[in-house]
């Protein structure tokens, strides 16, 4: 067994690991159990083996979360082994972004040598996106892991022309697909072209390799939604978000078509000619500050207001309903927190600069972009690139290239269904390349060609990029890190601006052909050098570091300026550890006294209403619409069988959700005995009442990086206002029988 020498390149990347490890798993607590849609998925499938392998929301089985298994099981995994908690499930995203760190570090240091492979790592480490991502239990970056060790397996196949490596590459593909569905398939052209354009075999026995590599893809990743659908309905959970109870619809259509605009329900973007639905429900957000009479009104009248706008949310993303985040429902429309625009990543303006424009996307991926762009370039012409990839730096040049250009087109142009947070699938390759074109760069530099000037304008381009992404938080920040960032890009253009003044010297000096040596001031470039990079680390430093105090927002997990900037203005939490102990504490109460041997304690329209009495309790909590309220899982005459039988006695109405299933709830409006509100739920005056939803609504509009379960009691989630009755349907069902 090898020795681990203390050696500079080793101090190094451990520090990185560190850095990583500090951003990611710093005060964790905070962000108490994260989504809480996934998290009571997680605790109902550490309760039965069913639960676990359908990856059922409940615990009695009845939908489905809206995504694919692997992540969750892994988190489930984790749970069971460790406890069921927040950190419990949240630790397998933060250790898998600190592997994902070394990983980046290996692969360009394989290629391009240490250095490059070390200002990788920490690119990676600093991106305000991916460390949010890490801290949260979206699963976006136990994809990101995978398909970092699939781009492994793949650089081993195409410099060695060994087809089972490819294969090993495109399985952990097909396992990225069961953790996100097609997000995975986005590496997929570069994972093809890339071995396509590989020399070390011939082209035919590459065309077999790939055909027989992508069956072997499509069967990895539709084995478990073929194994689910073969199984009768009866005998399994209802597929939430589906049209049809099948995972496949799911993959083609909520978790297909959508993400690309093409679907029924996709949240378009603003030039969308079907948005009119989403900015009319945006605008009734934004308009929930503008008086206290009006929020009166809100309060009191919640089932015709806010309440019913949410009941018809058919066509939202089952991962960002739920709450006022960063970029949120509250105030996350065009003019919203910040002035930024768009919750949903199509709900901002589509084109080459959506990325850079003051959005809700805007500081969580462009940091390291132009380097990485120009990174490129500044690599391609060093290796002279061509379609022939011959060596291990080609390889890897194009592997990361094919990556990150689709995205950051798909990105700047879809229309579809995309948040903010699933910018992490850009953060290696903007990272890799990054390291890359740094250290090409500087070759180039040093070689008093044209392309020397390569590095000082992206240094200064980079200069730019910060100051730009400074503009749009500046006036929320603090002064203290206002003028550290002010000095960073100080000194960022300032040693750009020198590194230039030396290279023109260099050429007067070729130019006369003087004696003087052009090696004479390689010390002080190399200090310039890192200062500049110093600088261009700071800013987006910052913004990830802002999560350690500052809680991400649960549902649409996102770091940088702009969650430094609405926590400075007392939008987040500081260091205090979201929890939902004591929250629906009297209903508890109330359905524990009163339950016997019905097999759901408590019929809801939707998971909004669900989740945190399942965190709590892990009670079988019937979500009777799935996410949102849309899915129409029963009919009424199949609702009326299972009253008649005894399976549901109690059902609370309002809150969140009646799409697909209205027809039930006023049924049981009509037929159920309501129960008095003073047994279930704290009761106030309704003069106090208002004071208080007014108060409540005027202060959640100002926080716009909240719980999830807090922000729900003002729309009507379990032990919130008055918009919710909760009805006894034990008499209807001795009619019924």
């Amino acid at each position: 067994m090898k020795k681990l020498k203390l050696t500079k390149e080793n101090i190094s990347i451990s520090l990185i690991l560190i850095l990583s490890a500090i951003l990611n798993f710093a005060n964790i607590r905070i962000e108490g159990y994260g989504n809480s849609y996934y998290a009571a998925g997680v605790k109902s499938m550490t309760m039965n083996i069913k639960n676990f392998f359908f990856v059922s929301f409940d615990p009695g089985s009845f939908v489905t979360i809206d995504k694919p298994p692997m992540g969750f099981w892994i988190q489930a995994l984790f749970a069971k082994i460790l406890g069921f908690s927040g950190w419990s499930i949240l630790l397998p995203q933060a250790l898998a972004g600190v592997i994902s760190v070394y990983l980046v570090y290996f692969l360009v240091k394989r290629s391009f040598g240490s250095v490059a492979g070390l200002i990788s790592g920490l690119c990676l480490s600093v991106t305000p996106v991916f460390v949010a991502a890490s801290r949260n239990n979206t699963i976006d970056n136990l994809l990101v892991l995978t398909l970092l060790f699939a781009c492994l397996a793949l650089t081993i196949a195409a410099e060695s022309g060994k087809a089972k490596y490819l294969y090993l590459s495109l399985i952990l593909v097909g396992i990225g697909f069961n953790i996100k569905m097609l997000e995975a398939y986005m590496i997929g052209p570069a994972i093809y072209i890339t071995y396509l354009l590989s020399s070390s075999i011939t082209l035919k026995k590459r065309i077999t390799h790939v055909v027989i590599g992508t069956f072997i893809l499509l069967s990895v990743s539709l084995s478990w939604a073929l194994i689910v659908d073969l199984v009768p309905a009866q005998n399994r959970p209802y597929i939430g978000s589906s049209t049809d109870n099948s995972v496949m619809e799911l993959i083609v259509g909520h978790n297909g078509l959508e993400r690309l605009g093409l679907g029924s329900k996709s949240n378009k973007g603003p030039n969308a000619s079907n948005n009119k639905k989403d900015d009319r429900q945006m605008q009734s957000y934004n308009n929930i500050e503008i008086s206290n009479d009006q929020n009166k009104q809100v309060s009191k009248g919640n089932s015709n207001g806010i309440g019913s706008e949410l009941q018809n949310r058919d066509g939202q993303d089952n991962e960002s309903v739920k709450e006022a985040p960063n970029g949120g429902m509250l105030g996350g429309g065009p003019g919203g927190q910040g002035g930024l625009q768009g919750s949903f990543g199509g709900q901002t303006k589509a084109g080459i600069t959506r990325l850079f424009s003051k959005n809700s996307l805007s500081d969580q991926i462009v940091w390291f972009l132009p380097l990485a762009l120009l990174g490129f370039v500044a690599g391609a012409i060093k290796e002279k690139l061509r379609l022939k990839l011959d060596n291990k730096r080609k390889i890897s040049l194009a592997l990361w290239i094919i990556w990150l250009v689709p995205e950051f087109i798909y990105f700047s142009y879809t229309t579809g269904l995309f948040h903010p947070y699933y910018l992490t699938m850009m953060a290696p390759p903007a990272a890799a390349l990054a390291g890359i074109g740094i250290v090409i760069m500087w070759k180039l530099y040093n070689e008093k060609k044209w392309a020397s000037w390569l590095l000082p304008i992206t240094l200064i381009i980079e200069g730019f990029v910060n100051m730009m992404m400074l503009s749009y938080f500046s006036n929320n920040l603090s002064d203290s890190v206002r003028k550290i960032i002010l000095i960073a890009l100080l000194l960022c253009f300032l040693t750009s601006l020198i590194l230039a003044i030396l290279n023109l010297l260099s050429f007067i000096r070729r130019k006369n052909d003087t004696n003087l040596s052009d090696n004479k001031d390689i010390h002080l470039k190399k200090i310039l050098l890192g200062i500049s990079m110093v600088s261009i680390l700071t800013v987006p430093f910052i913004g990830s570091s802002s999560a350690i105090t500052h809680s991400v927002n649960s549902t649409i997990p996102t770091a940088g300026l702009e969650l430094l900037s609405n926590s400075e203005r007392g939008g987040a939490s500081f260091g205090k550890e979201r929890s939902d102990n004591g929250k629906n504490s009297k209903l508890l109460d109330f359905l524990k006294s009163n339950i016997t041997t019905e097999k759901y304690s408590l019929v809801v329209p939707s998971s909004q209403s669900a989740d945190s009495i399942i965190i709590q309790t892990g009670e079988p909590v019937m979500a009777l619409g799935g996410f949102s309220g849309s899915d129409k899982i029963l009919s009424l005459d199949e609702f009326k069988e299972m009253v008649k039988n005894g399976e549901v006695r109690y059902v609370l109405t309002g809150g969140m959700g009646r799409g697909g299933s209205s027809e039930i709830l006023n049924w049981v409006a009509e037929n159920g005995t309501l129960v008095p509100e003073s047994q279930y739920k704290d009761v106030v005056s309704n003069d106090e009442q208002n004071v208080k939803d007014s108060n409540d609504i005027k202060n959640k509009s100002k926080n716009e990086n909240q719980n999830t379960n807090s922000v729900r009691q003002d729309m009507g989630g379990p032990g919130g206002n008055n918009s919710e009755q909760l009805y006894d349907l034990k008499d209807e069902s001795n009619i019924l029988k």
